[in-house]
């Protein structure tokens, strides 16, 4: 390796670093651990999963689009069942890698990814909404919108939580400017220089807001114990489980296949990848930490730093460890308020309002999944959302491709009507093709030519079979078979 890579690949570690730690620590802080807990997700994303195959450039670690899961797993099972979960999730990663599952994720329909997205965002923005004020969020989705107006009570009745929000608008209102400042200003990520004008604003006027508590990394860590193991048995943890392992997974081979279009040259191999992520799960599971994918944010200013080669997420990870080891207490000055405010931020990004817009005029059925998915994760779960997305997809999919045409005509050689079926016949599209059969007059033969289907399904085979026998009572009907059936004829 040449000196002048590892120098590109040093300083784009630098800038990595830079934007993991307030990231890292904010969705610590967001799904109710331990901040110390995000920077340990991170510090494996690095050190762990960066020096494995997969993906050369993406960076790994907490992410935002888990953290409504972990804090709903969190709130349910106790911070102790974490491990376990997180843990199960990456051996269930591993063994999909294995099975070469990976590249089955990029059949995922996109709509229901960006409704899952969606979700997510419009969830996590919800809930630090109430972080901001330093209350406490409800634990729905439906009672955070409910309880909306009981957080501005609560803002007009309390001092300290009008200074808490302030801190966390102003610090939401330079990330939003972030991008207008001269390129100069910018070489200095968004959200660390954030954090640090509301660190430094909230020492200097001494303002009563809640701080980010400081366990220390050691004390941090709680391996998961042969209760947490046990209870793994449990239908719901099971559930849990898949929704870690499966969002997971999608959000991170799909951040490949965004830095592969970012960077030339070889592309991801996604069973190398997923098995990449299981490791670095498996190895948080055990640690009792967060569980990670790859982020598109770190991994995009790990690319636009001008990284060469995998040492740069490595790097980034040994510098999160040196944070973490040397630097602890720097996290207890920070305000809970500005970490909310960077965590919005990042939620309101995954809420894909140009998208949607472009969706509905070109495609209306996918913006109506996007939005179903989206609106089912809000009022109930992360998994049931994502498996009504999915449902839907599935059906819309079906819908589409069970196009069929009955064309009916009457031939100049007076041998009776000739109804004719191309396409595919499906149980979607039975009662179409009943209402014509049924309308035809009942006292004249009728010819049945079913050659040009593509596909009968076994629905549709019993009803024609079925309106055939009845209607032989009357007149006669002949069938003609499509391909791959021996002719036959009724009557």
């Amino acid at each position: 390796m040449s000196p002048t890579t590892v120098r590109r690949d040093v300083l784009a570690s630098l800038v990595v670093f830079l934007v993991a730690v307030p990231l890292c620590v904010g969705v610590a802080v967001a799904s109710g651990v331990p901040a110390e807990l995000g920077l340990l997700t991170g510090i494996v994303g690095g050190l762990v999963v960066g020096c494995l195959p997969g993906s050369s450039f993406q960076v790994s670690g907490p992410a935002a689009g888990l953290t409504v899961l972990v804090h709903e797993a969190v709130q349910q099972y106790g911070l102790g069942a974490l491990g376990a979960i997180v843990l199960a999730a990456g051996v269930l990663q591993l063994a999909l890698g294995a099975l070469r599952c990976g590249r089955w994720f990029r059949a995922i329909s996109v709509a229901v990814v960006q409704g899952m997205l969606a979700g997510i965002g419009l969830i996590l923005v919800l809930g630090q909404v109430y972080a901001m004020a330093d209350a406490s969020q409800p634990s729905t989705g439906l009672a955070k919108i409910t309880g909306l107006p009981g957080l501005v009570a609560h803002l007009v009745s309390t001092p300290e939580a009008v200074s808490a929000f302030g801190i966390g608008v102003g610090t939401l209102a330079l990330l939003v400017l972030w991008k207008r400042l001269p390129a100069k200003v910018r070489l200095v990520p968004g959200p660390l220089a954030a954090i640090a004008v509301a660190t430094l604003v909230t020492a200097v006027f001494k303002l009563p807001v809640a701080k980010v508590e400081v366990h220390g990394l050691l004390a941090s860590i709680q391996p998961p114990d042969a209760g947490a193991l046990g209870g793994l048995a449990q239908l719901s943890v099971i559930g849990t489980v898949l929704a870690f392992a499966l969002i997971a997974s999608a959000e991170s081979l799909f951040s490949a296949a965004a830095v592969d279009r970012m960077k030339d040259g070889a592309r991801t191999d996604y069973d190398k990848e997923l098995m990449a992520q299981g490791a670095g799960n498996a190895v948080c599971g055990m640690l009792g930490a967060l569980p990670m994918t790859a982020v598109i944010v770190r991994s995009a200013a790990n690319v636009q730093a001008g990284a060469r080669t995998k040492l740069s997420r490595i790097l980034h990870g040994a510098w999160l460890l040196l944070f973490a080891a040397l630097l602890p207490t720097a996290l207890g000055i920070v305000p809970l308020a500005a970490l909310a405010a960077v965590l919005v931020h990042a939620g309101a990004k995954l809420v894909p309002v140009r998208q949607v817009s472009q969706l509905w005029r070109e495609h209306r059925g996918e913006a109506v999944i996007l939005g179903v998915t989206a609106g089912a994760i809000v009022f109930t779960n992360m998994f049931e959302g994502v498996l009504l997305g999915l449902l839907l997809a599935v059906v819309k999919t079906a819908w589409e491709t069970s196009h069929v045409q009955v064309e009916v005509r009457e031939p100049a050689d007076g041998r009776g009507t000739v109804v004719a079926l191309s396409g595919n016949a499906t149980f979607l599209r039975l009662p179409r093709i009943l209402d014509a059969l049924e309308a035809l007059p009942h006292d004249r033969a009728v010819e049945l030519d079913l050659t040009r289907l593509r596909h009968l399904d076994h629905a549709c085979r019993t009803a024609l079979d079925g309106w055939a026998a009845q209607r032989n009572d009357a007149a006669p009907v002949a069938v003609s078979e499509p391909a791959g059936r021996a002719g036959a004829g009724v009557g």
